[in-house]
């Protein structure tokens, strides 16, 4: 099948359609896009954007930044006026005669003025009207990021290359190569999908900069931990990191429509299609903002910590992480092995381990994959399908809850490291300079 069936069954099949369109400033084609969800995001939405008009001419010339304005039916009042406040200063700035409202603050004023004299290509997308609202049925920001992204396939054209998707978020910074600097990571064409290196914002206020530090050294012990179990998913799922090709998303059926954590099974699927690279020749700065606006991720973080609900956020033990490796290695050298064989290796590596495998149904699926390949590589490519990076967070949460407990941030880093430079690293019991030297340590690493 060729490209344009393919884009074209996508688009009937599996597109986020009416009532929502794309308004664009100009209807010259671009080859990459990045799509912004904003819900309630006014305060945050036009610095972003100005930022973005920060980087070169050529690169704003042939992206189309397109702002997705989200909300469903039953919203909060506030948060619906903010969303329409916010489709009014957008439509000046697409129509090119920006508004100058009496009420906006001054850092908003040089924001809109900054993008209304830059080459930003801006689009938007009405999804917080009444009547284009996102239904309830249909998730959250993982809606709006595909009503965003499945309106860009209309758009797109390639130049020489494959057109890219950018995923990011209204309150997330960028620095002025970032444009640049991913089209010349993905000018080779043999990469598919990137994850911008990223650092968090630095907020203000002592207790939720104390609460940053200590997540993003817990997500960056993550995949610290599954880099060192030589895991295919040792990648961040950030959702204002992502970068991947119009064709890749185009096979696995584009993004899923959650409310929460569609950056995990978005990327989830794509590292299925090929390798997710660490793209580092720049930086994205998303918000360290308390929110209570999903269950988990950041913001709900965040929240648990200030408030002293979850205030020692606790640590994968660093056994799992070993436990993972040693299955990862089985998992390699299985391809002559039976089934019984593979599960007799794995109870000698941990009786948990054996258990988790037959529990998630490795009996019945090692044999089905076994019976559809010929070679060993197929074969564990099919493995690692199967045995992803969600079955790798739900094995590490079983042994969690068995017999390897979580525990404290300076034990659990001390002994990773320890794990992975082969010596002893000193936190001296978690001093904030030791945690902010660890959490730079860390961003080089991953």
């Amino acid at each position: 099948m060729k490209k344009a069936s393919l884009l074209d069954d996508y688009l009937r099949r599996y597109a986020a359609g009416p009532p929502w369109t794309l308004s664009a400033g100009s209807s010259k084609e671009a080859d990459q896009a990045v799509v912004i969800p904003a819900y309630a995001e006014k305060n945050s939405l036009f610095e972003t954007l100005a930022r973005l008009a920060e980087n070169d001419e050529a690169s704003l010339e042939r992206t189309l930044v397109i702002c997705v304005v989200n909300n469903k039916s039953g919203a909060p009042p506030q948060d619906r006026e903010n969303n329409l406040q916010t489709l009014e200063r957008l439509r000046g700035l697409v129509e090119r005669k920006p508004l100058c409202i009496a009420q906006d603050a001054e850092q908003m004023r040089v924001s809109m003025e900054k993008i209304a004299d830059s080459s930003l290509r801006l689009g938007l997308i009405d999804a917080c009207s009444p009547g284009r609202e996102i239904p309830e049925r249909d998730g959250g920001v993982g809606m709006a990021r595909k009503i965003g992204m499945d309106a860009a396939l209309h758009f797109l054209r390639p130049a020489g290359g494959s057109c890219l998707l950018f995923s990011l978020d209204a309150d997330t910074l960028v620095q002025t190569n970032y444009l640049a600097a991913v089209r010349q990571a993905f000018s080779s064409r043999r990469m598919q999908t990137g994850v911008i290196a990223y650092a968090h914002q630095r907020p203000s206020d002592p207790a939720t900069q104390a609460a940053i530090l200590r997540y993003e050294i817990y997500l960056r012990y993550w995949v610290l931990g599954l880099q060192y179990a030589a895991s295919p998913y040792a990648f961040h799922s950030i959702g204002s990191t992502m970068v991947t090709t119009s064709d890749t998303y185009l096979a696995v059926r584009g993004m899923n429509r959650r409310a929460a954590g569609e950056d995990f099974y978005f990327l989830n699927k794509l590292a299925k299609t090929g390798p997710v690279c660490r793209l580092d020749a720049t930086r994205v700065y998303p918000s360290a903002r308390v929110s209570r606006r999903v269950p988990f991720g950041t913001g709900a973080a965040l929240d648990k910590m200030v408030s002293g609900a979850d205030r020692e956020l606790r640590f994968y033990d660093s056994r799992v992480f070993e436990i993972l490796k040693k299955w990862i290695c089985l998992m390699a050298q299985s391809y002559l092995q039976s089934t019984a064989e593979i599960l007799a290796q794995a109870k000698a590596v941990d009786p948990e381990l054996e258990a988790f495998l037959i529990t998630r149904g490795f009996l019945r699926v090692r044999p089905k994959i076994k019976r559809s390949v010929r070679d060993g590589k197929t074969y564990l490519r099919q493995l690692h399908g199967w045995f992803d990076g969600f079955e790798a967070l739900k094995l590490i949460n079983h042994l969690s809850q068995t017999h390897y407990p979580r525990t404290d941030l300076v034990s659990a880093a001390a002994s990773l490291l320890k794990k992975i430079d082969g010596k002893s690293i000193s936190l001296r019991g978690g001093s904030e300079k030791d945690l902010w030297d660890l959490l730079v340590y860390l961003r080089s690493r991953t």
